[in-house]
């Protein structure tokens, strides 16, 4: 008879001593990266026109941007020629107004850079969208973007 007995060989505990650490660095990683949307869509969301040449615009945080479609909620009108500025419905009168406060919210020395975008449904009418750029030629915004998606153009 022997004094030590054999243990038996199986597996060992999984140790969860640093399961905390492992939630808690993800956790923290996906409330640094996450980005919450600024604005709440008053319009249904555009459906862009499809374009062959397409570029991405480089500095977001310099990017003001109109969107124009049909509103969500009928007190807003019918029609696909609604005008959202941040989140208010307005007419092309509203534009100055709307990038003289974009203006202020930037530096003096990053004004020149700054883009005006206008996210339009291809249902859009064009006069609409004159009269913004009439509105924004009028502020001496003249940087603008026009937002689209990259496909295929098919000419009717």
């Amino acid at each position: 008879m022997s004094k030590f007995r054999k243990k038996k060989k199986g597996m060992p505990a999984l140790s969860t001593a640093s399961l905390p650490d492992i939630v808690f660095m993800l956790l923290f990683f996906f409330m640094v990266t996450t980005t919450m949307r600024e604005t709440d869509l008053l319009i249904d969301s555009p459906r862009l026109p499809s374009a062959s040449e397409v570029k991405k615009l480089e500095r977001k945080s310099l990017v003001s941007t109109i969107y124009v479609g049909k509103a969500k909620d009928a007190k807003y009108g019918t029609g696909y020629n609604r005008i959202q500025l941040n989140d208010k419905i307005a007419t092309p009168d509203d534009v100055p107004s709307f990038i003289y406060l974009e203006r202020d919210n930037v530096s003096e020395a990053e004004v020149p850079f700054m883009t005006t975008s206008i996210k339009a449904d291809k249902e859009s009418s064009v006069g609409t969208l004159a009269d913004i750029r009439e509105k924004l030629r009028d502020v001496n915004a003249l940087k603008l973007s026009l937002s689209t998606h990259k496909g295929s153009v098919i000419n009717k």
